[in-house]
């Protein structure tokens, strides 16, 4: 299982072999975050360190040799509201959007954008907090029946690109991206795709679907995943 958009696919290429038709319920396009979800509501945190990428199960872009990669920010330190997320940009690959807070749907899974806001991104609301300690999961939809949506490009990224995240209290954290991954749905972990990289550090998760797309289960094959750190505020 794992995130994805449904519809029709846009252009063949890395997420599909160009038109398919239908949509995939909802529970089960997003249900990959359940796991995870279950494991932070057992003591409220996210998971520890996780090991190196497992080698087979995922495609990944990871750290090129010789990218240097600026060091970590502390984390902010901010009041719930103060810390709520509103506004994305990943400026080297012309994304940009309002980010929403998100909760579970009736099926215990991530409630994502709906589709008539397809450039808004879903923050899992009872989750860290971008800037803050801990993971914050960030999840928007690939394209929608009819066009491209909020995370299309996301595939492009690479480490060293810059996500900002502008809060609601005035502070941009900007992060720096430092793993690309495409990870099969039927070998996901969520223990290791959510658990922080590094303990004490503020990071980001940006997930959208990938793969190609099977007109059969109409379900994308493997999901994108883009981590990031904390390096700056403004």
């Amino acid at each position: 299982m794992g995130h994805c958009s449904w519809g029709r696919r846009w252009h063949r290429g890395a997420y599909g072999y160009g038109y398919g038709s239908g949509r995939m319920l909802t529970g089960v396009a997003w249900a990959v975050l359940l796991l995870s979800l279950w494991i932070w509501g057992r003591d409220g945190q996210v998971p520890g360190a996780v090991p190196a990428p497992a080698t087979g199960d995922v495609a990944a872009v990871g750290r090129p040799l010789g990218v240097p990669l600026p060091p970590s920010r502390t984390p902010l330190n901010s009041t719930a509201a103060a810390g709520t997320p509103r506004r994305i940009e990943i400026p080297s690959l012309g994304i940009e959007g309002p980010i929403v807070a998100r909760g579970l749907d009736a099926a215990g899974a991530v409630d994502p954008p709906p589709y008539t806001t397809p450039d808004t991104v879903g923050w899992y609301g009872a989750g860290a907090r971008p800037g803050a300690e801990g993971a914050a999961i960030l999840v928007g939809h690939v394209d929608t029946k009819t066009e491209p949506a909020v995370f299309y490009g996301l595939s492009s990224a690479k480490p060293g690109g810059k996500v900002r995240v502008t809060r609601a209290d005035g502070k941009t954290a900007e992060f720096t991206i430092d793993d690309v991954q495409v990870v099969e749905r039927d070998r996901f972990d969520a223990k290791k795709v959510y658990g922080s990289h590094e303990k004490s550090r503020a990071e980001l998760r940006l997930i959208t679907c990938g793969g190609t797309f099977d007109r059969a289960t109409q379900a994308y094959t493997a999901n994108v995943v883009v981590s990031a750190y904390l390096t700056g505020v403004s």
